[in-house]
């Protein structure tokens, strides 16, 4: 694929297949590819960089799902070639969880040129776009990510706004993990105060998964008290279906969103966090 030698403008932080198609070869432009191995193997987009989702993000213990430490994020963005003209347009495989997650990673470390591929592979590759089955092979870079962590909390931080009015706890796990039905940690519920409602919700599975209409999601939003004047701050087990919801959140223009990285494998492993929904 020729390179053009122009750098490309801002994408929009949500992007379609169609217009990403426009800018495909362009100088600065990023695409990485999170779907499953065999998946970059038969088809992918031309040009797009494979990453490995358990390459950017880190455990410890029963905790999964953490933000890696700014060395372990310099080596794997040097190695993807991301610098502060990059433009990192991500997508996956199953509904743009790892794609979010990568996408929350750069922003909290200050990189704001990112899109999400509205659908990811499927919206791709079922409109008929250029698909290959060639590898491509990224172009390295010394990279040293900011310290400005800015959209990302902990459990202390949440501890100290249970009581705030102006903080909202949005919890994009499945309700019968929310009720305490389902159990992945060693206790269940949910954090006192939060509101629920499944990622998946503002996916439309007739469109290959793309978003749903703005005002649809809006209104499901709102009437859970999901407003834009608020502090939200989104979770969901290890903060990866939670960090797509973040980066919808963003795209609809919400100006305070915070993402609760080890989520409730952090939460729901510990003995000093109070629970709702667990009896």
């Amino acid at each position: 694929m020729p390179i053009k030698n122009h750098a490309i403008p801002l994408l929009p932080l949500i992007v379609e297949p169609a217009e990403l198609e426009r800018h495909l070869g362009e100088t600065n432009l990023l695409i990485v590819d999170l779907c499953k191995p065999d998946s970059y193997a038969r088809h992918h987009i031309p040009g797009a960089i494979p990453l490995d989702y358990s390459h950017i993000i880190a455990h410890q213990g029963l905790v999964r799902g953490l933000l890696p430490d700014a060395a372990h994020l310099n080596t794997i963005f040097s190695a993807l070639g991301v610098t502060s003209d990059t433009h990192v347009v991500a997508y996956d495989d199953e509904g743009g969880g790892k794609a979010g997650r990568l996408l929350w990673t750069l922003d909290v470390v200050g990189h704001d040129r990112i899109s999400l591929l509205n659908g990811g592979i499927a919206a791709w590759f079922n409109a008929g776009h250029p698909c290959t089955d060639q590898p491509a092979t990224p172009a390295p870079a010394a990279v040293e990510t900011s310290a400005t962590r800015r959209g990302i909390v902990d459990a202390a931080y949440i501890l100290a706004h249970l009581d705030n009015s102006h903080c909202c706890l949005f919890d994009v796990r499945s309700p019968n993990e929310y009720n305490g039905l389902t159990q992945l940690s060693q206790r269940k519920g949910h954090i006192p105060g939060a509101v629920n409602l499944d990622w998946t919700f503002v996916m439309d599975p007739n469109r290959n998964l793309r978003l749903k209409p703005k005002a649809e999601i809006e209104q499901a939003f709102h009437a859970l008290g999901v407003t834009p004047d608020k502090e939200i701050i989104v979770y969901c087990q290890t903060h990866h279906r939670s960090a797509y919801t973040y980066i919808v959140l963003k795209a609809l223009g919400y100006p305070n969103v915070k993402g609760y990285h080890g989520s409730w494998s952090d939460w729901g492993n510990r003995l000093d966090t109070p629970l709702e929904g667990g009896a």
